[in-house]
């Protein structure tokens, strides 16, 4: 009996080549998976704030006072026009008048950070701790 020789030319050879389809396959389950899951996790982050009836009136609206800074650093305490220099002793009057009173600072949003906190300081030396920050919602 004679053997018979494959040559390479008869279709037994390996191929060389990455079959890709399988691959791009893979590639679109994925992209479709993270196309349905990512506004999901968007929406997942309701938040539900703890209620209180203390906090209802924490502070009463007569012992607010607005302390508003612009993008030039101008001061404003309750409309009025105040220094840099002059506002510390401006607060300690606050206080003298209204021990419990709280502050509301309205920054400009172009202000730094580092004079906002300037002013916090400020606020915490001469006694007051009832401060919040004003802040526009935006549309």
């Amino acid at each position: 009996m004679r053997r018979r020789r494959h040559s390479l030319t008869s279709g037994h050879s390996t191929l060389s080549e990455i079959n890709v389809t399988p691959l791009l396959d893979l590639c679109f389950v994925l992209l479709v998976i993270f196309m349905i899951t990512t506004p999901l996790l968007e929406s997942s982050t309701d938040l539900i704030v703890p209620t209180s009836k203390a906090s209802r009136n924490a502070v009463d609206p007569a012992k607010i006072s607005t302390l508003a800074i612009d993008r030039n650093e101008r001061l404003t305490l309750n409309g009025e026009a105040v220094t840099a220099e002059t506002l510390p002793a401006r607060l300690i009057e606050l206080v003298r008048t209204k021990p419990d009173a709280a502050v509301v600072i309205r920054p400009h949003k172009d202000l730094p950070v580092q004079r906002l906190m300037t002013l916090l300081d400020a606020l915490k030396a001469a006694g007051i701790t009832k401060v919040g920050v004003l802040a526009a919602t935006e549309a």
